[in-house]
């Protein structure tokens, strides 16, 4: 059969045989279908065997089976507060018996089924006060009391809304959708997949694949089309990250820096103020090593926290000062832009190098003097927030930039400091306190060098961690006010998701109030995101000096600020935070030496998977193993936290469960990428490539 006309898979779904305008409408609202091929890119989530029937006597409980019996009458029970209802039925099979439920939208289960009628329920049974239930199950109607032919065989399981099946919209639906596709197409489609990796990696032809995805006739063959699509779904990114970063090394030059010159000589033998662990001398080695190149370094730095990677970026910065060029380090927030610019102008004062800090909230005056140094050169170093990249910001030569919390910006607000050296590029250089486990870095940061520091200065003490319920409150105050007494400070950290949600708010300027009352004979402090930056670094600063003794707060104090006495934190509803996110915050104490506590504070009745997260923070205090737990529990979108920059959102690819198959995905795209950079000989993965960035709207950027 001849392929069908491109322009066929741009074909509403309204003309396809079983929707029409109101199921079409349903389809693009509740999901966003609006064509033949958004249909076809549907995927199941799994699948059954409607031939394998498990007798409702040997029902196991959290285990979805497929049973078969006759439904009971049906019974509207109104749900506590009278205001919706639910519909309960039962199903025997002659044997025993099991209650199927629903919460809501069941109005399309009395319109399609009778009392008496013979069906299949697929679902997964749970105990609900002893009696046995399957809730919201999917029904198939029988006729005979047989299995009719048709439905001994492997049928996809789709995601549904209650709209969706209101609207007839079910499996079976479906099934007849995809058998009603496939008729008038074949799914016969192009292959993003060149022929020769297909081959190597024995993938199934892309219409091949999509006929067994959707149209199974075993779970072999669902099987190896779900792995095709997964392969595919990495290689298509990892094939985007790694032509991203070859363009980078291949299409611009960078200032070569074969000498490190004098000062960072000097201050090593000079000023150095503590000895450098190994793993930072090794990094400083790759740093310098990509430096000496006439291409853009494009280096990560993964370091735990308190492992040293600013006094790491100070020696990246010497080599591009003592070579003649110009160093711009941007940071997310001004508290963590004015703490860098503090730290290097303490460093940088004995070798007479000046410092300026650029922020928002820079006085005119002031903000003149310093891009008038900046665009002499008269200014070799500068620290700030978004603000170094504005319009009005001119450089003399460029030569380094450093971006600490890179996750935070974006990829092309990262790309507007960077061609501020034009006409060459700079040498850039990444900062994160967030370790990533490496097979999702693979995934986010597949597009640069990484370096890890895996080592933590001698003598930093681990902070003792305890994970406590709202029950034993009086237990944490006790040790807080102990704490106070040897004239140390403390942190009581609440949740802040948004800066808008005002309910958050609420509670820490309730926690503020709190901690007033508790602790009448010391200062103090309160700061979260919606305060002005004038008021929020007026805060810091008191805090800082030891003026105020304890400050309340939300997650503005998770990275950078550095307060040595500061020897207890406390976080409030320590379970809405994620594991790694809590491992940053327990890093803001234990910074000076002394005996510091981390105290987690939790609902009384913590379910399961909370406890086991509290457990590994209690048990481990490497960032990296406690990274790959906290990826294991949560995956990877509640893992970043927001939307990163150049993960798209796989539809059908686990990083946590494909690992094995995301690098063989990355293999293949590094042995395509090396042969053919331009993919000349692959047209069909090109266009294919530029409809996927423009589809994830990913600010993927290549020459």
């Amino acid at each position: 059969m001849k392929s069908p006309q491109p322009d066929i898979w741009k074909t509403p779904l309204a003309y396809l045989k079983g929707v029409g305008p109101r199921r079409a409408e349903v389809l693009e609202t509740e999901l966003g279908l609006r064509t033949y091929e958004d249909l076809l890119e549907y995927f199941p989530r799994r699948y059954l065997d409607y031939g394998q029937i498990t007798p409702i006597a040997q029902a196991r409980p959290e285990q979805e089976a497929v049973f078969r019996g006759k439904l009971g009458p049906f019974q509207v029970r109104p749900l506590a507060g009278g205001r919706r209802a639910l519909l309960t039925t039962t199903l025997y099979d002659g044997q025993a018996w099991i209650e199927l439920v629903w919460y809501q939208g069941w109005e399309w289960v009395r319109q399609k089924f009778s009392p008496g009628q013979q069906v299949l329920a697929i679902g997964r049974p749970l105990y609900k006060k002893r009696i046995l239930q399957i809730a919201h199950p999917d029904l198939v109607l029988l006729t005979d009391s047989k299995v009719p032919e048709q439905f001994l065989r492997i049928y996809p399981v789709y995601p549904l809304s209650e709209k969706l099946r209101q609207a007839g919209l079910d499996n079976k639906r479906l099934h007849m959708l995809f058998e009603e596709l496939y008729r008038i197409t074949r799914f016969e489609r192009e292959d993003p997949i060149p022929a020769p990796i297909r081959e190597a990696y024995q993938l199934m032809p892309l219409s091949e694949a999509l006929r067994a995805l959707h149209l199974p006739t075993s779970i072999e063959e669902a099987d190896q089309a779900r792995y095709r699509f997964k392969f595919q779904e990495f290689f298509l990114l990892q094939v985007l990250l790694i032509r991203r970063k070859y363009f980078l090394k291949t299409q611009y030059t960078a200032p070569s820096f074969t000498q490190v010159g004098s000062l960072l000589n000097e201050f090593y033998e000079k000023y150095l103020p503590f000895a450098l662990t190994e793993a930072q001398k090794r990094v400083i080695k790759e740093i310098r090593r990509d430096m000496a190149l006439s291409t853009p370094m494009n280096r990560l730095i993964q370091g735990d926290v308190g492992s040293g990677k600013t006094i790491v970026a100070l020696f990246a910065a010497l080599i591009a000062i003592g070579n003649g060029y110009q160093v711009a380090l941007m940071a997310p927030t001004e508290v963590l832009a004015e703490q860098h610019a503090r730290s290097f102008r303490k460093w940088l004062a004995p070798l007479g190098i000046g410092v300026g800090l650029l922020l928002g909230s820079t006085p005119p005056a002031q903000r003149k003097r310093i891009l008038e140094k900046l665009a002499t050169g008269e200014l070799a170093c500068i620290i700030g927030t978004h603000a170094l990249f504005q319009k009005n910001v001119q450089y003399h030569r460029l030569g380094l930039t450093i971006i600490d919390e890179q996750h935070k910006f974006g990829v092309k607000q990262r790309a507007a400091l960077w061609e501020k050296a034009h006409p060459y590029r700079p040498h850039n250089l990444l900062l994160t306190a967030t370790p990533i486990p490496r097979t999702l870095a693979l995934s986010v940061y597949g597009d640069v060098d990484v370096s890890i520091i895996d080592e933590l200065p001698p003598g930093r003490q681990p902070v003792k961690t305890y994970i406590r319920t709202e029950a034993q409150r009086r237990e944490v105050w006790n040790l807080l006010r102990a704490e106070l007494q040897k004239g140390h400070q403390a942190y009581v950290i609440y949740p802040l998701v948004e800066e808008s949600e005002k309910t958050d708010l609420k509670a820490v300027e309730e926690g503020y109030e709190l901690i007033q009352r508790t602790f009448s004979e010391y200062p103090v402090g309160m700061i979260h995101g919606r305060m002005n930056s004038e008021r929020k670094e007026r805060e810091m600063h008191l805090f800082k000096s030891g003026h105020t003794r304890i400050l309340v707060g939300t997650t503005v104090v998770e990275v950078g600020v550095d307060v040595p006495n500061a020897t207890v934190l406390i976080v409030e509803h320590a379970d809405r935070f994620g594991l790694s996110q809590l491992h940053q915050l327990r890093g803001r104490v234990g910074r000076g030496g002394y005996p510091s506590y981390a105290i987690f504070i939790a609902p009384n009745n913590l379910s399961e998977t909370a406890l086991t997260r509290f457990q590994a923070l209690a048990q481990y205090h490497d960032g990296f193993h406690i990274a790959e737990i906290d990826l294991k529990l949560r995956g990877p979108g509640d893992f970043l936290g927001t939307k990163q920059s150049g993960l798209p959102e796989f539809k059908i690819a686990d990083i946590v469960e494909d690992q094995a198959i995301l690098r063989q995905a990355r293999q293949a795209a590094e042995n395509l990428v090396s042969q053919d950079p331009s993919l000349a000989l692959y047209p069909t993965l090109r266009t294919h490539l530029s409809e996927y960035v423009e589809r994830h709207s990913l600010e993927l950027f290549t020459a």
